[in-house]
């Protein structure tokens, strides 16, 4: 137990940038340890993007109930957002303390147009790799072979569903989602 707390300890500590930052240090987690293997890794992703809360704790939550059944999973949990709460402790503290700093408040306007490019380009990462298909273009240089139609059709489907039932609560989406999901894995 003393391992698993340790070994979530760093990873919350280290993988700065949200729960798929946390990919990299799970993967080699599971090759080190055996608490699951790749394929249950890649499973882990598929139910935490599917269930409430941010993915990085329900990932840790499942991990640790792999290796040590529900208080792994409870410590896990625990231990992958302990560093997190206490920098945000640090960082509430001395925002306190200089909330009305100029120099802090421009530094503020700086980072939130770069928050914004860097949640761009992960759009942009995850759009490549949904809907293109860019080894197939690079076998035969034909453009239409550069897009997975299939993906292609769902996502212009669910951008206009979306923008025309917009008061519908997104867990509507997410288990349709879910649904054509397991549809089309079959």
């Amino acid at each position: 137990m003393f391992r698993l707390c340790f070994e979530f300890f760093k990873i919350g500590l280290f993988a700065m940038g949200g729960g798929l930052a946390t990919l990299p240090f799970l993967q080699e987690l599971g090759e080190r340890t055996g608490w699951f293997t790749s394929l249950e890794l890649a499973d882990m992703i598929a139910v935490s993007e599917s269930t409430p809360g941010p993915i990085g704790v329900n990932m840790a939550t499942y991990a640790g109930y792999r290796g040590y059944g529900i208080m792994g999973g409870i410590l896990a949990t625990l231990f992958l957002v302990l560093p997190s709460l206490m920098i945000i402790l640090m960082i509430s503290q001395a925002m306190y303390a200089f909330q009305n700093s100029a120099i802090v408040n421009r530094a503020f306007k700086t980072l939130r147009p770069a928050t914004a490019g860097l949640i761009l380009a992960a759009v942009q990462n995850v759009a490549v790799v949904t809907l293109l298909n860019l080894p197939a273009y690079q076998k035969t240089n034909d453009v239409l072979s550069l897009f997975r139609p299939l993906p292609l059709v769902f996502f212009v489907g669910c951008f206009i569903l979306i923008h025309k039932f917009d008061k519908l609560h997104p867990g509507v989406f997410l288990f349709a989602g879910a649904v054509l999901g397991v549809i089309f894995q079959l």
